[in-house]
């Protein structure tokens, strides 16, 4: 993707993540920025227009990486562009921003960047926190140590951003001012051996870029398949070994930065922090994951509760909408296609915002505040079991809630691999969609009785199919571990930053950046499959929608039907004229060892668009009125024969075959165009829809022959 047109300055911000690096950029450009994609990897990479003094630039928000050796492909992304003097993102001049509390641990990088001989200046962010702790930062002799024009900044508070702005301003126009003289690394022979080694082949001038090449040419696009081959058996033949130097650079780096941590940092002596006081409860093993699904449930219960009313307002808005348009305007196809399939469908792709707004408004506070790092710390190990990652905890639990918000929020989990196995296996935990269909089978099948005198049995069953659909995501994700292949090394390597009150304006742009998402990307492709929908079910072959119209003509004469029976009746009939209709009876053959006949097919089809619509369809096919009265609905569906067997089409055997039906299925369109955009491709959705259907077919199969 191309991010610039024009030859306008480019400043990139540059940090550890937590250092504060987003909230300094979202302060300083405000509005004036867009999100994208950085090519081949759905890493954000954020880019604002800046008004300085004399000129605007163009600045970019890094993704947050510890050190130009990552443990992700995600993080690679940072040293693929620095290593790269031709990339389009390359930038002119970079702000390095540190968490001042965190100064010995967030100069590694800084090291690395200044080896590239690119002007830098370096923010020393939460300043303001320094007065108030017992730490005291000398940014004077820090400077001086580094060769670098230092300023000290609050991206919360404000403090030093205008006078960061004039540095700016004066590195865009002197740059040769702002390059570092000092040199932390002295590569050692055989590292020279391999930049030169890669110099032959890239021509780049800068030794440490050549050096950043010969340990990740294989990741890195901008070279070609034949040098790569080239570049690799000559590091062979030189007997290089990429770790082996990281790690003593790693270690060499380290060496120099401590005399300087030492000279420039003054850390008076305390007892206890309040971090470290809380860690001892948050971290710890027992304590520690019960407060964290209390937290969790705390979370599933506000996205229930704070976006039900939203969810029920739009909702309303959109059906007052479609009444008006059918009121108002002619009845025609295309005031169908408006109200059925348009309206609804953006219904459809904007009631999900109250949900994804909420779950990412407490996960940023969370984040934020320095809480979920500790979750990481916490279940990372258990996780990794399944070759899934601490943070695929949080994606899975708001799974409870919607699927498409958990797949979203999977973007935190740096590894490939365990961020697409936790992509694949969420939807499997059942979300709130699968509720009214789970509530009006259950309620059909099951007795209300009391087990153990304290135990709904009813509940029992309910809870077990959530507890079916944990197992079958921990399973899956077993089978996926060994599955998917990656060159990623799974470790955990993450900061325990110390605890602080978030911004409220960087988490509202978190919620606008996740929402706005949803709604474009993923929006305009459940806009595509709703107007599908639409017409598969609103129109069938002429001769038997006419057929549909001259029975419900004849039997509201023939019972005398009211009009708003006789509307329900039509419904029904055409819907089963349809080509939804005949594609359900072409199914049948397949689903009927299920224990469903083409009306049930119809249903599995039409709940597609989401869950929850199988309610509806059941509605409009056994014609009990639009309300979708759960009650009603289910003493149709109690009294309906199958024509093959004679019995009740719904017995126990067909509603639990059913129920394992829906919580194995891909039954939700939404979730589907989430994980394209997601993982930037249709290959993984289907990969999803096929083996998730496959689990509901089968374990449908094996329930309804079990039980039957």
């Amino acid at each position: 993707m191309s991010t610039n047109t024009n030859q306008m300055t480019k400043l990139a911000l540059c940090g550890n993540p937590n250092s504060g690096k987003s909230s300094l950029f979202n302060k300083i450009t405000g509005q004036k920025q867009k999100v994208a994609n950085y090519p081949g990897v759905t890493v954000d990479i954020k880019y604002g227009k800046l008004k300085l003094a004399q000129q605007e630039i163009q600045l970019i928000d890094l993704p947050g990486t510890y050190s130009f050796y990552p443990s992700s492909r995600d993080e690679l992304v940072v040293s693929e562009i620095l290593a790269n003097p031709n990339s389009e993102n390359y930038p002119h001049g970079i702000v390095y921003v540190l968490d001042s509390i965190q100064l010995d641990k967030q100069l590694l990088l800084l090291t690395q960047i200044v080896a590239l001989n690119i002007p830098c200046i370096l923010a020393l962010n939460m300043s303001d926190l320094l007065d108030e702790g017992s730490i005291r930062l000398d940014e004077t002799i820090l400077a001086k140590k580094l060769d670098l024009q230092v300023v000290k900044i609050s991206s919360k508070t404000g403090l030093g951003i205008d006078q960061l702005k004039m540095k700016m301003n004066a590195m865009c126009l002197n740059p040769e001012q702002f390059i570092s003289k000092v040199n932390f690394f002295n590569p050692p022979r055989a590292l020279k051996a391999a930049a030169d080694i890669v110099k032959s082949k890239t021509g780049f001038d800068n030794p440490y870029q050549n050096i950043l090449v010969a340990h990740h040419h294989i990741h890195y696009p901008f070279v070609s398949n034949e040098d790569k081959a080239q570049i690799e058996q000559q590091l062979e033949e030189q007997k290089f070994v990429s770790l082996d130097h990281q790690i003593k650079e790693t270690m060499e780096r380290y060496d120099q930065l401590q005399p300087i941590v030492s000279a420039s940092l003054k850390r008076e002596a305390v007892d206890s922090s309040v971090t470290s006081k809380m860690d001892r409860v948050l971290t710890h093993p027992i304590l520690g994951i019960g407060i964290f699904f209390m937290i969790m449930l705390f979370i599933f219960q506000a996205i229930f509760s704070w976006s039900s009313i939203p969810m029920d307002w739009i909702e309303g808005a959109f059906s007052s909408i479609a009444s008006f348009a059918e009121q108002r305007l002619p009845e025609s196809w295309l005031t169908s296609l408006l109200t059925e399939g348009i309206i609804a469908g953006l219904g459809g792709v904007l009631i999900f915002i109250p949900q994804i707004a909420v779950l990412f408004f407490l996960i940023s506070l969370l984040e934020q505040s320095g809480y979920m790092a500790r979750v990481v710390y916490l279940f990372d190990r258990f996780m990794q079991r399944f070759g899934l990652n601490g943070k695929s905890l949080v994606a899975m639990v708001s799974s409870t809630a919607c699927a498409i918000p958990a797949v979203m929020s999977a973007r935190t989990i740096p590894n490939w691999k365990e961020r697409m196995i936790t992509i694949m296996v969420s939807p499997l935990i059942s979300c709130s969609a699968r509720i009214p269909v789970y509530v009006i089978l259950i309620a059909l099948v099951v007795p209300a009785t009391k087990v153990l005198g304290v135990f709904n049995l009813q509940g029992l069953v309910f809870f077990g199919l959530y507890g079916l659909g944990i197992a079958a995501a921990l399973l899956s994700a077993l089978v996926f571990k060994y599955i998917l292949k990656s060159d990623d090394r799974s470790f955990l390597m993450l900061e325990l930053p110390d605890y602080k009150t978030p911004s409220l304006v960087n988490v509202l742009n978190v919620v606008k950046d996740k929402v706005w998402t949803f709604v474009w990307e993923a929006g305009r492709i459940i806009m595509v499959i709703s107007i599908v929908l639409w017409f598969l079910s609103s129109y069938g072959p002429s001769n038997k929608m006419q057929a549909a119209h001259t029975f419900t003509q004849e039997k509201i004469s023939a019972e005398n039907l009211s009009e708003a029976e006789g509307a329900d009746l039509l419904a029904s009939k055409k819907l089963e004229a349809s080509y939804a209709g005949h594609l359900g009876k072409s199914i049948e053959p397949i689903i009927r060892p299920l224990g469903f006949d083409w009306k049930i097919g119809i249903a599995l089809i039409t709940s597609f668009a989401a869950r929850e619509v199988f309610v509806g369809t059941m509605a409009t096919i056994y014609n009990v009125g639009s309300t979708e009265n759960d009650f009603d609905i289910r003493k149709q569906m109690a009294a309906e024969i199958n024509p093959y067997t004679g019995q009740k089409t719904f017995t126990f055997a067909v509603a639990m075959s059913l129920l394992v039906f829906y919580v194995f299925a891909m039954q939700c369109m939404s979730t589907l165009a989430v994980v394209k955009k997601e993982t930037g491709s249709w290959k993984w959705p289907m990969i999803q829809f096929v083996f998730m259907t496959a689990m509901a077919y089968f374990g449908s199969l094996f329930t309804y022959q079990m039980l039957s």
